[in-house]
């Protein structure tokens, strides 16, 4: 089930896995995301949206950004770049489809304090400049700058999870377990 059909009310399949933490900082392995941003990670309950908290988008973390700048976690392509440059879908090489999302209802800012580096369809490396936002302002118009990285097809990627704490941009965050 690809993020479209979660996002537009299809049935979500499958359970949320435990997460474990997984070992390493620097992703180098096929089946490893790497960290699109500077900040504290946190596990997604704690995110406080119940969409992205539950897992009904899919299974994942967040980042709490201390940089306003989104990189690519691994090799693959931009699928979706939304209007507002405040999420992306994205497909890894590694079989993994991504929602990166930046802060909270950020679509509501219909792309002010988003600069977009890419496109959709873009092929990317990991570690290019995806996106850069103006956190601060972000803040300051009264939005929540928490980041969302979700595996929209945990159920045929399932993942192991980095544990919560400060990351820099390309640290392990997650791992395929298959």
């Amino acid at each position: 089930m690809n993020f479209m059909e979660k996002l537009f009310g299809k049935e979500k399949r499958g359970q949320q896995q435990n997460g474990s933490t997984v070992a390493g900082k620097s992703a180098g392995s096929k089946n490893e995301i790497g960290s699109p941003m500077e900040g504290e990670l946190i596990e997604l309950k704690d995110v406080p949206d119940e969409a992205f908290a539950q897992g009904i988008l899919g299974d994942g973390v967040a980042i709490r950004p201390t940089k306003g700048e989104m990189y690519a976690p691994a090799d693959g392509t931009v699928d979706t770049l939304f209007d507002t440059c405040h999420a992306i879908t994205f497909l890894c090489d590694n079989g993994a489809e991504l929602l990166l999302h930046v802060g909270l209802d950020t679509v509501q800012l219909k792309g002010k304090h988003f600069q977009s580096q890419v496109a959709s369809g873009d092929r990317v490396k990991k570690g290019q400049l995806l996106l850069s936002v103006d956190l601060e302002a972000v803040k300051r118009e009264g939005y929540d700058t928490v980041t969302p990285v979700i595996v929209t097809n945990a159920d045929e990627w399932p993942v192991e999870k980095a544990a919560p704490g400060k990351v820099k941009v390309g640290d392990v965050i997650m791992k395929g377990s298959r």
